[in-house]
């Protein structure tokens, strides 16, 4: 399978989905944030979907945290931190007037205007997570990929969306021809041109041997899509597939094309991303980096790219040779589970350690922090927007309910949440892990 309907904030089952497919503290201070830095700092979860202005001077990053952050790409200084969706933040645009778009695990995308603490505008016409956002070429449309399965369109102004029923299962992509037409990349292993608004005919239909997960298209009509196989391919206008290039062995998350054209840079599970001379088909080079996986990436020119990753920070990279902009911190998150090692509890809570922190200076990531949490009512961890249904529960969290928590697993025992429906069988193995959260959540 390609990307699976999992919770798309939760690192460690999304990672394992995609694998299976052969084929997440509050936000860090902006104080924090090093200025001139070729790498940006800030967000507490992975860097799930980037974009750049035409002009490259600023970028919008999303998270599995739950947030965007808008960039000065320059100086690497964060310049203001948008809060609104209740799941993880899967993708963001660029809009004509110096305006944003992101699109969110709760379905909802939101258009945003520099400055402003909320949305100027909210569309909530999916029923899934909204995984992929593009906008039209004359910037008066604004197009989505949703696990509902459907792609839509609707006017940036605001009005009714239309839905592009057709796909059978997760739409992971969505791009923009020149002509306008729209074209969306899925988990059935298609790849559809659909017809312009008004036009009476049916879409294209290409089908290829692997789920696709990602999908862009240049200014000739070409059209460039990858997915499970680890194959890059690069189409014709009229949907044949112009050349393969195997870019084995990991799964491809993320294509992005150069300003002019002329380059790919294709992002993998396994870390590394392969830029490709488009005309050519031919590999410029490989930008390696610390190993985790690049979930997003995109050109802030022809000769600079900007990656983010399963380490929670964005990177610049010089496409005239495929080296590092500035130093390249090559470590990984620090781990805090290392003065635990040998514990049975430590061991338990592995599965956890990629969406909740220990620490206050861990701080929030996917799920809340859970420094602090015995005495703690359910849904007042600060700084981490939790859903209605939960801010309603009568739930104070100690050894006890913790505990029935994994008997009973959350879905059950804290309806609303989204958190992945998960036990722990063993009582034994409970215990370990209630007794490793009271010493290790403990606050100074």
């Amino acid at each position: 399978m390609p990307l699976i309907r999992v919770r798309p904030h939760r690192l460690a089952l999304l990672l394992a989905a995609i694998r299976s497919i052969a084929a997440i503290g509050p936000i860090a201070a902006i104080g924090l944030i090093e200025p001139a830095s070729a790498q940006m700092r800030g967000h507490g979860g992975p860097v799930r979907a980037l974009a750049a202005t035409p002009d490259g001077a600023r970028a919008i990053s999303g998270s599995f945290d739950q947030s965007a952050i808008l960039w000065s790409i320059e100086t690497g200084a964060a310049t203001q931190v948008l809060r609104f969706h209740e799941g993880a933040v899967n993708a963001v645009a660029v809009l004509p007037e110096g305006r944003f778009a992101t699109g969110g695990e709760d379905g909802r995308i939101a258009l945003w205007q520099p400055g402003e603490a909320d949305p100027i505008r909210v569309f909530q016409d999916h029923a899934g997570p909204v995984v992929g956002l593009a906008v039209s070429p004359d910037g008066l449309g604004l197009a989505s990929a949703s696990w509902d399965g459907t792609a839509r369109l609707r006017p940036v102004a605001g009005g009714a969306a239309i839905a592009y029923d057709g796909h059978k299962g997760n739409v992971n992509a969505v791009a923009f021809l020149p002509d306008g037409r729209l074209v969306s990349a899925g988990y059935d292993a298609t790849l559809r041109i659909w017809p312009r608004a008004g036009e009476d005919e049916p879409a294209r239909i290409v089908t290829l041997p692997s789920p696709l997960n990602t999908v862009a298209a240049a200014r000739d009509g070409e059209i460039v899509t990858a997915g499970a196989d680890s194959v890059l391919r690069i189409l014709r206008p009229d949907g044949s597939v112009r050349v393969a290039l195997e870019l084995a062995p990991n799964p491809v998350i993320a294509v992005a094309l150069s300003p002019d054209g002329t380059r790919i840079a294709a992002a993998t599970i396994g870390g590394a991303v392969a830029v490709v001379d488009r005309a050519s088909a031919k590999s410029v080079f490989n930008l390696v980096g610390p190993g985790l996986p690049v979930w997003s990436l995109a050109f802030r020119s022809d000769a600079e790219l900007v990656t983010g990753g399963g380490d929670r920070m964005i990177r610049r990279w010089d496409m005239r040779n495929g080296e590092p902009i500035g130093s390249l911190a090559m470590a990984r998150p620090q781990d805090e589970l290392a003065r635990f090692a040998g514990e049975p509890g430590a061991a338990v809570f592995q599965a956890c350690a990629a969406c909740h922190s220990l620490t206050p200076d861990g701080g929030n990531r996917a799920g809340p922090t859970l420094s602090g949490v015995f005495g703690r009512r359910i849904a007042t961890a600060e700084g981490y927007r939790f859903s209605e249904a939960l801010r309603k529960l009568d739930i104070v969290w100690n050894a006890e309910t913790i505990a029935k928590l994994f008997e009973v697993g959350p879905s059950r025992y804290t309806p609303g949440t989204k958190m992945p429906d998960q036990t722990v069988n063993s009582a034994a193995d409970r215990e370990a892990l209630v007794r490793f959260l009271e010493k290790a959540t403990q606050t100074p």
